[in-house]
């Protein structure tokens, strides 16, 4: 009779399987095995009250029976009384010490509880009892996951897909172990694996959200994080993790919604309130982010990120000491942090602490925002000195308007008597092969491209100043102007736009898109400018020149657009276009770095908490001599700065 049961336990046919045990029981009261296995029955209906009532009444009948212990204590975790499930696991291990299954589930409890070492040693046990487990070798993959030895863990992982390819948590926890390796394709086709699986798996949809996001498929990350959330409306870090890429999508408003909806599910949750403040940050919302970040590090008191933002937050209000306070504070907590060094810098130059911002600003290349790479030359970094043989090679990196910028420092170059070579942009070659006759301006069409042996010794152009420009005093070398725009297209320019009035050019909005809002102006707010009859304004902004008509149009401006120009593939004669103004009013932009290397008289309107390069309460710009600065006085107010402007001019 026992043996029919059994087979028909096993074949999962409970019910059946129920009725032979009683009846067994019926007969003989104090059967052990029949009560074990019918606890197990109570078990796997979920009855956890009755399965161990049921097995501690076999347990009493034969306590030397180790698989009672063994069951006993899997009721025992599954109601997460641990310390008692622990300890029959423990007593069926003396009893039998050569079963793996107590060794798997005393592994998990220990893992649960932070004791990996034990933990690992537990399936390490069960594994030589019983090699060909899949469970093990699973449990294995998560404990090694935990212990941060993700290689070892894949390893675990892939034996155990081998031994149960049906299994689509083990599908998920690999495919999560090669996502935080950056293996994403690999990551995408296992947790695509595991949804094949299991369709609804929701953490799996959520999961490949983010494998997805990291790959730079936003809309694909949107469309799985939705999935996640239909299957399981109340999941909080589903929320989280699509109101992040909502807020990289610019959907800030929905992205705040995702946010606070996660946090009402659990107020817990630090990560949540951080990207919250990220959120608000953006959307301008300083105070409300600086509550958010606070938030996260009382719940979090070790999150440098979160301190970092709340420096980041800070910068932005102009509290700049305080902002420094919070970037080291970052840095002291994680201190290979990089992006904390680096805005560290970038706020200690806008201070105008030259000394020390110059040597923290190298710390640009290990930040993951940096989009130049290091180049990785044979040939050593140049420390300022005259090289015995050979010519210096200087690189750009950055951004158009940084290359412009630094290349005020090559005059200082040439004085340490250097034969000098200079791989700049393809668009700025003309221009600065005018500009700098004694150079060779090359531009390679990628880095590192026929180079190494025609140089000594190089050195990226932003790194430049860190030699020439370490005091205020310093900035005295710099000479104005040093770039040459073509006199004869300059001529050409100022002839066709000449009607007897001033000529004003003026660009009034940046694409960047982690700064551009704050920096770019709405046409209309330029009206004050457009109705004087004094000055003919002429856009110098790049972009497509509809558009740009439209623009006008809409804010009823003034303006000549000049369809023979591109502002942006053509700098050689956007620096004639330039170099024709008499006077060019400009955002922060690659504008205003041209017209102040021309030498051309430049109003820069700037933010309340501009860039770093434009210094603390200045109205001046050591860069460029014939800049003049008018400052936001409060966040956002373009207003009173074109006020500024107009009483300027007149």
């Amino acid at each position: 009779m026992l043996g029919n049961a059994v087979r028909l336990h096993r074949a999962g046919r409970l019910a059946e399987a129920e009725r032979i045990y009683r009846e067994i029981l019926e007969i003989d009261a104090r059967h052990a095995d029949s009560l074990n296995l019918l606890g197990m029955i109570a078990y796997q209906g979920g009855r956890h009250e009755l399965a161990a009532e049921t097995i501690r009444r076999a347990i009493a009948i034969n306590e030397r029976q180790s698989s009672y212990h063994s069951n006993l204590g899997t009721v025992l975790q599954a109601q997460g009384n641990l310390k008692e499930a622990v300890a029959c696991y423990q007593r069926a291990l003396a009893l039998n010490p050569n079963q793996s299954e107590p060794h798997i589930n005393l592994g998990t409890i220990l893992q649960a509880q932070g004791k990996l070492t034990e933990a690992a040693a537990c399936y390490e046990r069960a594994l030589v009892l019983k090699p060909d487990s899949g469970e093990a070798h699973a449990n294995m993959g998560t404990t090694l996951q935990a212990q941060g030895k993700l290689k070892e863990a894949v390893v675990c992982y892939e034996r155990a897909l081998a031994l149960k390819p049906d299994c689509a948590e083990i599908c998920y926890n690999l495919g999560n172990v090669l996502q935080a390796q950056d293996r994403l394709e690999e990551a995408v086709a296992n947790l695509k694996q595991a949804l094949a699986l299991k369709p609804n798996y929701a953490e799996a949809h959520a999961n490949l959200g983010i494998a997805l996001h990291a790959q730079g498929k936003l809309q694909e990350a949107v469309v799985c994080y939705g999935r996640a959330l239909t299957l399981k409306p109340d999941y909080p870090e589903a929320h989280g993790n699509l109101a992040i890429a909502l807020h990289d999508q610019g959907k800030l408003d929905e992205s705040v919604a995702h946010h606070k909806r996660a946090l009402a599910l659990n107020p817990r949750l630090p990560e949540s309130h951080y990207n919250l403040g990220n959120a608000l940050q953006s959307e301008d919302k300083l105070d409300d982010a600086v509550a958010c970040y606070e938030r996260a590090l009382v719940l979090k008191p070790g999150y440098a990120e979160a301190d970092y933002n709340w420096g980041c937050a800070l910068y932005a209000m102009g509290h700049v000491d305080e902002a420094l306070v919070h970037y080291r504070r970052a840095l002291a907590l994680k201190p290979d942090y990089a992006q904390a060094r680096f805005s560290e810098s970038l706020a200690q130059l806008y201070k105008g602490d030259f000394a020390c911002g110059w040597t923290k600003y190298e710390s640009r290349w290990q930040t993951k925002e940096h989009d130049t790479r290091m180049r990785d030359y044979p040939q050593p970094l140049w420390t300022g000195e005259k090289l015995a043989s050979g010519c210096l090679l200087i690189w750009g990196e950055q951004g158009i308007g940084d290359e412009i910028m630094f290349a005020g420092l090559l005059p200082d170059v040439l004085r340490t008597g250097n034969q000098c070579l200079l791989d700049c942009d393809a668009r700025l070659k003309p221009l600065f092969a005018r500009s700098f006759p004694e150079i060779e301006v090359v531009s390679s069409p990628a880095p590192d491209h026929d180079l190494e042996l025609n140089f000594a010794a190089h050195l990226p152009c932003g790194s430049l100043p860190g030699l020439f420009r370490t005091s205020d005093t310093a900035f005295a070398a710099t000479t104005s102007p040093y770039l040459v725009a073509d006199s004869v297209e300059r001529e050409r320019f100022r002839t066709r736009y000449a009607d007897g009035r001033r000529q004003v050019g003026l660009a009034w909005f940046t694409k960047n898109r982690k700064t551009g809002r704050n920096r770019s102006i709405d046409l209309s707010v330029f009206a004050p400018l457009f109705a004087r009859p004094d000055i003919r304004i002429v856009s110098l902004q790049y972009g497509d020149p509809s558009a740009l008509q439209d623009q006008a149009a809409t804010a009823r401006a003034n303006i000549l657009i000049d369809r023979s120009v591109n502002q942006f593939a053509n700098i050689d004669a956007f620096a004639a276009q330039i170099g024709a103004m008499d006077l060019v009013i400009t955002i922060d932009n690659s504008t205003a770095h041209l017209a102040g290397a021309l030498g051309v008289p430049t109003w820069l309107l700037l933010p309340y908490a501009p860039d770093w390069r434009w210094l603390q309460a200045r109205e001046d710009s050591p860069w460029y001599p014939t800049l003049r600065l008018f400052r936001q006085p409060k966040l956002g107010d373009w207003q009173s700065v074109v006020q500024a402007v107009c009483s300027a001019l007149s």
